[in-house]
């Protein structure tokens, strides 16, 4: 069960670093719109508009890898703190 909601959280994580990211779009879309203009093509745009859309793709996932990456570092230690506590002690009483 805990599993699933890694991974959806994980999921839930990608979508929203992916929509949440818009200012290379934007930028992209800004240099574009000038150069466009000037050579009186739509190319420019669709190169810079693409560029910067997969710039803020790339940027969203990576975020969303570090911050899954942390949860899983924090998970680990709290099962190690865990099976360290339920460890009995192995010093013998007699010594």
């Amino acid at each position: 069960m805990a599993s699933q909601e890694n991974v959806k959280h994980l999921e839930d994580c990608s979508v929203s670093n992916a929509l949440g990211t818009w200012v290379f779009s934007v930028l992209g879309a800004l240099v574009a719109i000038p150069v466009g203009i000037k050579r009186k093509s739509l190319a420019p745009l669709v190169f810079f508009g693409t560029t910067g859309t997969m710039l803020d793709i790339i940027i969203g996932v990576s975020q969303c890898e570090r911050e899954h990456a942390e949860h899983q570092m924090k998970l680990q230690e709290q099962a190690q703190i865990t099976a360290a506590k339920s460890e009995p002690d192995t010093e013998d009483p007699s010594s």
